[in-house]
């Protein structure tokens, strides 16, 4: 091989090497595609097709919150009945046992329609409020726990709700939500109406987006 022809065979490896290092950058710098759950933009998984459209983990998630508010809520609203010397305590005690009575057994159809099995026991945050109703000395100090646990869990599966109403893309779940939205607005009040609350102790709302 002549010395023109074996600079020509150079340049030509050079181009090569460069055309690799070119597209083994591109590669690198491209960005990856989103998973096709839709993960990566925030959006639920969807769990599978129903015949009110699809179940996501958000729809999911709604319900369990349901189930577990009912199973903790019902023995508060009980133990109003014997802990507290308060009229207003007791009644409220009384509706929010009745009303999740009502609302637990909504949410068992739906949940056996949709063919989601829901927890048999609340979650830890709600079994250390229960503790705390049943250590607190029966009168003023139970009647303190009571409202401001309560109010404090009802605020939280409010939040929930309003976002799985308006985002849910499952028939059922979206008309549940509603029933479960007037349960729940209807039992802060009441809470409120005790006198008890100390709002100061409530999370305070979102930062407006800017």
């Amino acid at each position: 091989m002549d010395g023109t022809n074996r600079i020509k065979a150079v340049e030509l490896l050079l181009v090569a090497a460069f055309l690799v290092v070119a597209t083994v950058a591109i590669i690198v710098i491209l960005p990856k595609a989103a998973p096709a759950s839709g993960a990566a933009g925030g959006e639920p998984e969807v769990i599978k097709q129903t015949a009110s459209g699809p179940l996501t983990t958000a729809d999911q998630d709604f319900l369990f919150k349901i189930r577990q508010a009912g199973l903790w809520e019902i023995p508060s609203g009980n133990m109003a009945q014997t802990k507290s010397n308060n009229q207003k305590v007791k009644e409220v005690g009384r509706i929010l046992a009745a009303d999740h009575q009502k609302l637990d057994e909504q949410v068992l159809a739906l949940a056996a329609q949709l063919g989601v099995v829901l927890p048999s026991e609340p979650s830890e945050s709600q079994k250390q409020w229960l503790a705390e109703e049943t250590a607190a000395a029966p009168g003023e100090e139970f009647d303190r726990v009571f409202a401001n646990r309560l109010r404090l869990a009802h605020g939280n599966v409010f939040a929930t709700i309003a976002q799985v109403r308006a985002g849910t893309r499952n028939d059922q779940i979206r008309a549940f939500a509603e029933t479960a939205n007037s349960f729940v607005l209807k039992h802060m009040r009441l809470l409120e109406s005790t006198g008890l609350v100390d709002h100061s102790q409530l999370p305070q709302p979102p930062a407006p987006a800017k």
